[in-house]
């Protein structure tokens, strides 16, 4: 199918979307008719989406309202997501968990206390009710920019997106697939897959960019672009510049008693990968239309290494000569550099 053939058939889901309701979609024939990769992924609008997440998908587009005080994470899968949930959520609520010892974040995973919009919210039987959600509300998603309903991208409300070295992202996205499907892909396959942009959610170089421009393009008061390495190696300078363009800066008084320190260590890897939570508990949505995810996947696969460079142990030097000239090509002109 052609992108032409491809856009038309996006069109003609959303139109469905308008006569039907948030579900019936799943019966359109136009979704089963978009490109896919060995049946899991499905070609949408230019990006490969999960084929089974596509009705969340469609509905978040279609039935989200965002609010000016809204706050979305967004990262590529396997993009420091699981850490930077707990970061912001740490963040924004410090105010209302000032007992450390009582955090939320020790007895729950932070996917459960910062849901992706299309895959835990709208990916049910029926379009929820968000009102329920403390302001500012908290959420996450791993789409591209392009794809985001119109009301994020008219509202004033704040993206905080994370991106990592393309190298270790997919190293650790190999990981994770395997562990959670029970898989052994090779990684040479996977690999040449990634290199094709067939990833989930990929191109990942379209994805980056999808939200990098938006940032030549003066919109930096919506959107703060970070690197997942930058984090790791200057955790209390992108801290601080955090909070700052989420509007809740540290104040002097909370400079003096170790509050950014206090959050730093709450969610350090070491500490959130061995929580009994996060060694032993399920992440399971019993209404969810994925058999994987009505049945459970395990806390500890979303916690592997929290590494930077791991990549080396995996990569021969063609593998690293490829996506090398893959990243300069794509990113060239750009002024983004990994």
């Amino acid at each position: 199918m052609s992108t032409l053939q491809s856009s038309s058939c996006s069109s003609a889901i959303l139109e469905h979307l308008e006569e039907n309701g948030p579900h019936q979609e799943c019966k359109d024939v136009c979704i089963s008719s978009l490109p896919k990769e060995k049946s899991q992924l499905s070609l949408y609008d230019g990006y490969w989406i999960p084929t089974w997440s596509m009705p969340g998908v469609l509905a978040f587009q279609k039935y989200f309202q965002a609010r000016e005080t809204d706050i979305l994470l967004v990262t590529p899968p396997k993009a420091g997501t699981t850490w930077f949930k707990a970061i912001l959520f740490a963040l924004v609520n410090r105010m209302r968990y000032l007992d450390l010892q009582e955090h939320p974040l020790l007895t729950n995973i932070s996917h459960a206390l910062v849901p992706l919009l299309d895959v835990d919210i709208y990916n049910k039987k029926k379009v929820p009710d968000l009102n329920s959600f403390a302001s500012p509300r908290l959420f996450a998603t791993h789409l591209p920019f392009d794809l985001l309903p119109t009301s994020v991208k008219g509202s004033s409300c704040k993206i905080v997106y994370v991106c990592r070295n393309p190298k270790d992202n997919f190293v650790s996205l190999w990981h994770f697939m395997n562990r959670v499907y029970s898989t052994t892909n090779s990684l040479e396959e996977d690999f040449d897959k990634f290199c094709r942009g067939v990833s989930l959610y990929g191109p990942y170089w379209d994805h980056v960019l999808s939200y990098w421009k938006p940032i030549i393009e003066k919109q930096a008061q919506k959107i703060l672009f970070l690197k997942y390495e930058e984090m790791k190696e200057q955790p209390t300078t992108h801290l601080k510049r955090i909070a700052e363009f989420l509007e809740c800066p540290f104040s002097p008084e909370e400079d003096a008693k170790g509050t950014i320190n206090d959050i730093l260590q709450l969610c350090s890897f070491d500490n959130l990968s061995n929580l009994d939570v996060n060694k032993s508990g399920k992440w399971r949505f019993p209404e969810h239309n994925n058999t994987l995810f009505r049945q459970g996947i395990d806390h500890a696969s979303f916690f592997r290494k929290g590494n930077s460079g791991d990549w080396v142990n995996y990569f021969t030097p063609q593998m690293t000569e490829r996506l090398d000239h893959i990243i300069e090509e794509k990113f060239h002109g750009t002024g983004l550099k990994f």
